[in-house]
């Protein structure tokens, strides 16, 4: 791990997930090699909450095409984590 900013690559921002911030539920995209452990440090650490618990999964890549050229998408891992009821809101955009 270089840095704790290194681990959270950016917040996934979705109706689905904007939809989970009531229920203090935040998605980040993060690397492949991220632990649990490195992403809870991560968000106490940048954002000063309190983690209560971290989900993980891999979005598996997806075949496209443009044209006659075919190829897939990046695999990516997403982290929903989850924050302590006394933590406070996290903002990742004003005036929306």
């Amino acid at each position: 791990m270089k840095s704790l900013y290194d681990v959270l690559k950016r917040p996934i921002i979705t109706e689905r997930t904007t939809d989970m911030m009531a229920e203090k539920k935040y998605v980040f995209e993060v690397p492949l090699k991220a632990n649990k452990t490195e992403i809870k440090q991560a968000v106490e650490k940048v954002f000063g909450v309190k983690v209560e618990a971290v989900n993980t999964s891999r979005v598996p890549a997806k075949p496209k095409r443009y044209g006659k050229y075919s190829g897939y998408t990046s695999e990516w891992k997403k982290a929903i984590v989850k924050l302590t009821d006394d933590s406070k809101d996290l903002t990742f955009y004003e005036g929306v």
